[in-house]
This record gives structure tokens, sequence and C-alpha cells, in this order.
């Protein structure tokens, strides 16, 4: 069975930065793209960012130049920078993982971390 694990959120206002991680464990094969999402009340879930497995990274047009999202292929851990941070940020904010394990690829999303950016 495989877990991710988030942390990193709070409430931090308007510019100001917070770091999300998520950590993945369990019989872990290999881990190819990781992402992060985001989704408010009554919104559908969009994406943030992504990273594949050779570190190449898209973003949002919304984050783009304010988040940067990294890996830590040995702690099966992706994160999250998010700098200039404004309101519109706020979200609750899922890990996604394509995650390869003895029985086949699979999909897992993290348990989301609120992130609220206010004054």
């Amino acid at each position: 069975q495989v877990q991710l694990v988030e942390s990193g959120g709070g409430l931090v206002q308007p510019g100001g930065s917070l770091r999300l991680s998520c950590a993945a464990s369990g019989n872990i094969f290999s881990i190819n793209r990781m992402g992060w999402y985001r989704q408010v009340p009554g919104k559908q879930r969009e994406l943030v960012a992504t990273i594949s497995s050779d570190g190449s990274t898209n973003y949002a047009d919304s984050v783009k130049g304010r988040f940067t999202i990294t890996r830590d292929n040995a702690k099966n851990t992706v994160y999250l920078q998010m700098n200039s941070l404004k309101p519109e940020d706020t979200a609750v904010y899922y890990c996604n993982t394509n995650v390869r394990v003895a029985s086949g690829i699979y999909i897992y999303w993290g348990q989301g971390t609120q992130v609220t950016v206010s004054s």
C-alpha cells in the first residue's frame, strides 16, 4: 500500500512564502510524474505544477515565476516552494503521484493541506 503524507500548509500574509512537502511511503518501485493540485470549495481541482522523473517541470500560468516544484527521489518526496503568495492562492493543496509498484502503475493523492493567504 502506498500513502502520501503532506505537510507545510498554513496561514500566511500576502507576499509571504510557504513550502509544501509530500512524502510517499510503501512498497514503491519507482515514482514517475509528481505534481501538486489545488481546490477551492465549489471549484474543480486544478493543476498547479508537475515534475517528471527527469526533472522537467510544468506550471499553471497563474503560478509561473512564483512557485517552484522540486523532488528528492531518494526520499520519495515532492516539494512546492510558494513565494509571493496572493489571496487567490488560497486553497487546499493536494499532491499527486504516478507510482510504479509490483502490480502496476497507480495514481495516488495526498490528504490535502490548507493554504490560506490573508492579511
